[in-house]
């Protein structure tokens, strides 16, 4: 499982002009899923998140986690994490996970993140996606 994360003071999903998840300050994390992954990287991952020190605290030190300032988080599925641009131009995406294997990790994480109590916003698994976000 891999993620890009990117701190965010919101954030906007859209699919075909409808916004269909937003968040307020907190976390962008684009999350690719790999045909090896299983519950156990989910649950890695999950906690990473939610304990990654990228906040600033009062003297301005990043110090604080999502948990510390009740981050919101954007959850957007994203194979391309998994392509391989090692031989020729074209990347190939063979260890990105096939949706039967993804979309349950994917509900798994965004799911577990609730239950966390954090507000997390979704893409829309498999569809073409505009990201806003400052």
């Amino acid at each position: 499982m891999r993620a890009v994360v990117q701190r965010v003071s919101w954030c906007r999903v859209s699919v075909e002009a409808r916004v269909i998840g937003d968040i307020a300050r907190g976390l962008l994390v684009y999350l690719g899923i790999s045909k090896s992954d299983e519950r156990s990287a989910a649950d890695y991952m999950i906690n990473k998140l939610a304990g990654l020190r990228v906040f600033e605290d009062a003297e301005e030190k990043m110090n604080l986690c999502a948990t510390d300032i009740s981050a919101q988080f954007c959850i957007v599925s994203q194979f391309t994490l998994y392509g391989d641009t090692r031989k020729g131009m074209r990347p190939s995406y063979s260890n990105a996970a096939r949706p039967e294997v993804a979309i349950p990790l994917y509900e798994y994480c965004v799911t577990s993140l609730r239950q966390r109590g954090f507000t997390t916003a979704t893409g829309e698994f498999g569809a073409h996606m505009s990201v806003e976000y400052e």
